[in-house]
């Protein structure tokens, strides 16, 4: 039953990143969007090519979706300057994985996009 939980919140994770990606595929060559998910954590991040070696790809975390099995919630963290997670205030937990890809989108306190 875990799993299934799983493949449904990836699979909700794949859509929102589709949903933020440049339509046009010669953009993405410039500014792309992407996720990662190690088992407990969903990190969506952007990639680009590097500034003084466009030859090379930076990858950089945005957002993190943080499954906490004992509370059985997902926390919610943006990357602030200094390379740490910080939990996202607004809404910093939610029981669906659905309320904080939305939280994400709206970028109220432009913590993800800027």
């Amino acid at each position: 039953m875990e799993d299934k939980i799983i493949d449904i919140n990836e699979t909700l994770v794949k859509a929102y990143v589709e949903s933020i990606r440049p339509q046009k595929i010669e953009i993405r060559k410039k500014l792309d969007y992407d996720y990662s998910y190690d088992g407990k954590n969903f990190v969506i991040h952007e990639k680009r090519p590097l500034w003084n070696d466009p030859t090379k790809i930076t990858v950089i975390p945005i957002a993190k979706l943080s499954h906490v099995k004992a509370q059985n919630v997902w926390k919610l963290y943006w990357m602030r300057s200094n390379e740490k997670w910080e939990i996202y205030p607004p809404t910093s937990s939610s029981a669906t994985i659905e309320v904080l890809l939305k939280t994400i989108k709206e970028d109220s306190q432009s913590c993800f996009f800027g």
